[in-house]
C-alpha cells in the first residue's frame, strides 16, 4: 500500500469499484428484509451547498450501515427539477429553463457522486421529464372523475402592468420585484384537491408516527387546525341575506358589537354600489397580496356598510363592517367581532371608536371550579379586567349574557348552541384550519394541468392516450407572458368528447405536486405502462426520511395526502408514507445560517478538493448529532483529516500484522493488552447502541478511541492478534461514515475483498468480563486512594484491601471507624471520628 494517504487517489479507486460493481443497484428480494432510506430531493440549483452535503451524508451513514446489518437497502436519488428559480434564472441569463435545469443536474450529479454517495443511480428521476409527469397528469384526471378535483375562482396576487400572477415571494413591499407596480389581489379561476375530505385522517393518523419527532407531529396538527364550534347565522336588517359566521366561542355571543365581512363578499359589493367611499376601500383591498402572514402583520382597516345585522339572540342591531383582514376564501367570509374577548377585534374596536362590551369574567381557582361543577349556578364574584389595555381573551364566567349569566364558558357552549339550534339559528361544526390545495400556478415551468376547455362541454380531462401533455421546451421567456399562453400551436386543440375547437389549460401544477409522490415512483421509476407497480409494495413505506425541518408542513401533508390518494386510487397498501423522520440541524458559521447574502458559505467542491470526501463526511457526523445545528469549524475539518492519516500511517506501519486470520489468545496476553480488547468490544457494544439510535458523533468517537487503544498496546504478546482483530471492528465501524478509505485498506490489508459486504463486527461477551475491578476508596467523603479487586471478590475482601492501603492507613491511623459503606463495583466509603 502507498506510504502516504492521497484522498483523491483512494477515493477514486474506492468509486471505481463501486461503479463498476454497481454495488448500490439493488432488486427486490422477498426472502430479505427490506430498507428504504431517503433524503429529500435537491432543486438543481447548480451547486451544492453544505446543507446538502450534510443530509445527503446522515442518509448514506444509515444506508450503509443498514447494508451492514445484511437488509435489502434501497436509497434513490433525483431531482425536484420544476419552479420559479428556473424561470427567473432564464431571464437573466437569457436560457431556456429546460436547458438551464439539466446542465445544473449534469453538475451536481457529479458533486453526489465525489462525495461517494450510495445512491441507486438507475433509479434517478427528474420531475420535469415527461416520462415523471405523464402520471401524476393520469391521477389528476382521475380525481377530476371522481370530484376529488374541482375549479373555483380564488385570489391571486396581480401586476397589472406586466399582466401576469405572481407569487407571494415576487411581492415586495406591496409591489411586484420586477416593475415594481403595486400588486393586486385578483379573483381567478382555479383548480383545488380535496385535502380537507382527508382532514381527519391526516390528523389521527399522525398517532400512528412514533418515529417521527414530536415538534413535526404538533406543527401538522396546528396546521389541520381542528376546531369544534357553532355556525351562527345573523339576519340582515331590511334584507333577505342571512351572514353566517362560525365561531370557537359561543360563550362570548352577547358581546358581538359589530360583524366583518370580507371586500369580496357579496353584501359588501352590494352596499358599494350607493356607496363611493366603500367602493374606494373594497377596490384598495384588491391591492392587498394573499400572504397570510401578510395579513397577519398588516395594518388593520375598514369601513362602515352602513348595514345591519341582527343579534341572534338579543335581537338587537349591530353594524356590518368590511374589514382587510378577512378573506373569502377563509370560511364564510364573515366574522363574529367580540372586541373585549378577542385581541384584534379590540385593537380595531379601539381604532373605530366600536362599543366594546365585556360579556366574560376571570375567576380565582376556586370559583372557576365551583363554575365549572354547577351547570347552571350563578356566581357573581369575579375578578375585574382592564379592557382599556388590552382585550380579555380567556375562558371564565358569563356576565351581561342574559340566561346565560353565570355559567362557565364550557357549560355556556352547549347552552348557547343548543338554544340557537332551537331557534334555527345555529348549529354546532366542526371546521379546519386546513384548506383545499390550490394547485394551479399561472406560470410556464412545470406540469401543464391535463385539461381541455371546451365551449360546449365545459373542462374535459384529457384522455389516458393522449398522456403526457408535454411542456414545450425549446422557448424563450420574457418575464410577462407565459409561452404555454403565447403558443397558439400549443394551446389549441380539439375536445375530446364533441371534436370541437377547444384550447388547453395554460396553468401548471404546483411543483409539491412533483415532490409529493416522488419516494412511490422510486419503486419503480422504468416502468412505461402505469405509475405505480408491485415493486412499491415491495419497498413502501419508505423506513427513513431525511430533510430540514422548514418542509416539516406543506411538503410532508402534502406527501401523506398524496399517499392515501394513491393507496385509495389502490395503487399501493400502505397508509402513510414515511415510517421515521429525522430532521437534521442547519449549518451554521459564525452562528449563523450559511448563506450567500451574509458572505459565510464554505463551498463543498473547494473542501474536497483540499481534504477529500471522506474528511468532510467525518467532520459533518463529528461536529454535532444529526438533528442538532452544526457550527462550521475549520480546525475541526483539519483535525477529521489528521485522524484519517493516523488511520493510514497505522495500518502502513502495521501491514505485517494486518489482515491475517489471527484469533486473541487471551493466555498469550498481558493485562494491558487484555484490557485495551476489554476497551476495544466495550466500545463497539457501545457503538451499535448509537448507531441504532443515529448518534454518529459519538461513533466518531468510539473509532478514535479504538485507534488510539491499538496504538498504545504493549509490544510482544498477543498484540499482533490484539490490533489485527481491532483495526478490522474499527474499519467496520468507520466504513459507513468514512466509505472511501476503509474500502481501500480493507482491500489493501487482505481483510476481504468488499468491505460493503463483510458481516457487522459482534461484541465477544467474554471480553467484557473483568478479573479485577477498580474501586475508588475515600475516608470520611474525600478520595484517598484506588484499588483493585478480584471482580468476583465478597464484602469482607473489599473492606480489607480498602483498609489495607498504605495512603489509607495515613488518614485513618488513631482514628475510631464508625462506618464503612461499599458500593459494589464503585466505591468504599470509610468513615472515622477522632
Amino acid at each position: 500500500m502507498d506510504a502516504h494517504y492521497s484522498p483523491a487517489d483512494v477515493e477514486q479507486a474506492a468509486q471505481d469499484y463501486w461503479e463498476k460493481n454497481q454495488s448500490f443497484s439493488v432488486s427486490e428480494e422477498p426472502s430479505k428484509e427490506k430498507y428504504y432510506c431517503l433524503s429529500m430531493f435537491p432543486y438543481p440549483s447548480g451547486r451544492l451547498h453544505m446543507g446538502h452535503v450534510r443530509n445527503y451524508t446522515i442518509g448514506d451513514v444509515i444506508t450503509r450501515f443498514q447494508r451492514m446489518q445484511g437488509k435489502n437497502v434501497l436509497q434513490p436519488m433525483g431531482w425536484d427539477a420544476f419552479g420559479l428559480p428556473a424561470e427567473n434564472a432564464a431571464i437573466k441569463n437569457n436560457v431556456a429553463p429546460a436547458k438551464w435545469t439539466r446542465e445544473n443536474i449534469d453538475y451536481m450529479r457529479g458533486q453526489l457522486k465525489r462525495l461517494g454517495f450510495g445512491y441507486d443511480w438507475n433509479r434517478e428521476l427528474a420531475t420535469c421529464d415527461p416520462d415523471y409527469y405523464k402520471w401524476e397528469q393520469w391521477l389528476f384526471t382521475k380525481l377530476f372523475e371522481k370530484g376529488l378535483v374541482y375549479k373555483k375562482t380564488a385570489a391571486v396576487n396581480w401586476c397589472p402592468n406586466d399582466q401576469t400572477v405572481l407569487a407571494n415571494e415576487q411581492v415586495i413591499d406591496g409591489c411586484c420585484w420586477r416593475c415594481d407596480t403595486v400588486v393586486e389581489r385578483k379573483e381567478i379561476p382555479q383548480y383545488f384537491m380535496r385535502i380537507t375530505a382527508y382532514a381527519d385522517e391526516l390528523l389521527n393518523d399522525l398517532d400512528q408516527l412514533d418515529g417521527w419527532p414530536e415538534q413535526v407531529r404538533t406543527m401538522q396538527r396546528n396546521w389541520i387546525g381542528r376546531s369544534e364550534g357553532v355556525e351562527i347565522a345573523f339576519d340582515v336588517a331590511g334584507h333577505d341575506d342571512t351572514l353566517r359566521v362560525f365561531t370557537t366561542r359561543p360563550d362570548t355571543l352577547m358581546g358581538v358589537t359589530y360583524v366583518a365581512v370580507a371586500a369580496e363578499h357579496p353584501l359588501a359589493l352590494q352596499a358599494a354600489q350607493e356607496h363611493p367611499e366603500l367602493a374606494a376601500f373594497i377596490a384598495e383591498c384588491k391591492k392587498t397580496g394573499t400572504a397570510e402572514a401578510e395579513l397577519e402583520t398588516m395594518e388593520k382597516r375598514g369601513i362602515d356598510t352602513g348595514l345591519k345585522a341582527i343579534h341572534p339572540v338579543s335581537g338587537e342591531e349591530v353594524p356590518v363592517w368590511v374589514a382587510n383582514f378577512v378573506l373569502m376564501g377563509y370560511g364564510t367570509g364573515a366574522v363574529m367581532s367580540v372586541p373585549a374577548h378577542d385581541q384584534r377585534d379590540w385593537e380595531f374596536a379601539k381604532k373605530y371608536g366600536l362599543t366594546i362590551k365585556q360579556v366574560i369574567a376571570p375567576l380565582a381557582d376556586a370559583e372557576i371550579k365551583e363554575c365549572i361543577n354547577t351547570a347552571r349556578g350563578k356566581v357573581t364574584t369575579v375578578m375585574d379586567v382592564d379592557l382599556e389595555q388590552q382585550a380579555f381573551t380567556e375562558k371564565g364566567v358569563l356576565i351581561d349574557s342574559g340566561d346565560f349569566s353565570g355559567m362557565s364558558s364550557r357549560d355556556a357552549f352547549d347552552a348557547i348552541s343548543e338554544f340557537l339550534s332551537s331557534k334555527g339559528k345555529g348549529k354546532k361544526k366542526t371546521t379546519y384550519r386546513l384548506r383545499d390545495w390550490g394547485v394551479s400556478r399561472q406560470r410556464y415551468w412545470g406540469a401543464p394541468i391535463p385539461i381541455i376547455n371546451c365551449g360546449a362541454c365545459g373542462e374535459v380531462p384529457v384522455p389516458e392516450d393522449q398522456l403526457p401533455v408535454a411542456l414545450p421546451e425549446d422557448v424563450a421567456l420574457d418575464g410577462v407572458r407565459s409561452p404555454l399562453k403565447a403558443d397558439p400551436g400549443w394551446r389549441q386543440t380539439t375536445c375530446p368528447k364533441c371534436g370541437g375547437a377547444a384550447e388547453r389549460e395554460t396553468d401548471t401544477f404546483d411543483t409539491f405536486m412533483e415532490s409529493s409522490w416522488y419516494y412511490a415512483r422510486y419503486c419503480c421509476a422504468d416502468n412505461d405502462q402505469a405509475m405505480l407497480d408491485e415493486r412499491a409494495a415491495y419497498w413502501l413505506p419508505v423506513d427513513q426520511y431525511i430533510g430540514g425541518i422548514e418542509h416539516a408542513i406543506l411538503h410532508l401533508l402534502y406527501a401523506r395526502f398524496y399517499n392515501k390518494l394513491m393507496r385509495d386510487a389502490g395503487l399501493i397498501g400502505n397508509a402513510e408514507p414515511f415510517n421515521n423522520l429525522l430532521t437534521q440541524g442547519m449549518v451554521l458559521k459564525d452562528g449563523a445560517k450559511m448563506s450567500k447574502s451574509k458572505g459565510n458559505t464554505v463551498d463543498p467542491q473547494a473542501l474536497i478538493q483540499q481534504y477529500g470526501a471522506d474528511t468532510a463526511r467525518l467532520f459533518m457526523m463529528f461536529a454535532a448529532p444529526p438533528e442538532q445545528s452544526l457550527e462550521w469549524s475549520d480546525s475541526g475539518v483539519e483535525g477529521a483529516s489528521r485522524f484519517l492519516k493516523k488511520i493510514w500511517n497505522f495500518a502502513q506501519s502495521n501491514q505485517a500484522a494486518l489482515g491475517a486470520a489471527k484469533s486473541f489468545d487471551a493466555s498469550a496476553a498481558d493485562k494491558q493488552q487484555q484490557a485495551a480488547r476489554r476497551e476495544v468490544h466495550e466500545v463497539l457494544k457501545q457503538a451499535l447502541f448509537d448507531f441504532g439510535k443515529q448518534q454518529f458523533n459519538t461513533v466518531v468517537a468510539a473509532c478514535m478511541k479504538i485507534m488510539n487503544v491499538l496504538s498504545t498496546a504493549n509490544e510482544g504478546g498477543a498484540r499482533e492478534a490484539l490490533i489485527n482483530e481491532g483495526f478490522s471492528i474499527l474499519l467496520r465501524l468507520l466504513s459507513p461514515i468514512a466509505p472511501h478509505i476503509t474500502h481501500v485498506l480493507w482491500r489493501e490489508l487482505g481483510y476481504g475483498d468488499d468491505i460493503l459486504t463483510a458481516p457487522w463486527p459482534e461484541v465477544d461477551e467474554g471480553a467484557l468480563v473483568r478479573d479485577a475491578i477498580e474501586l475508588v476508596v475515600q475516608v470520611n467523603g474525600k478520595l484517598r486512594a484506588k484499588i483493585d479487586v478480584a471482580a468476583d471478590a465478597d464484602k469482607d475482601a473489599i473492606e480489607a484491601a480498602a483498609l489495607a492501603d498504605e495512603n489509607v492507613q495515613r488518614f485513618t491511623a488513631g482514628k475510631q471507624i464508625a462506618k464503612l459503606i461499599v458500593v459494589p463495583g464503585k466505591l468504599v466509603n470509610i468513615v472515622v471520628k477522632g
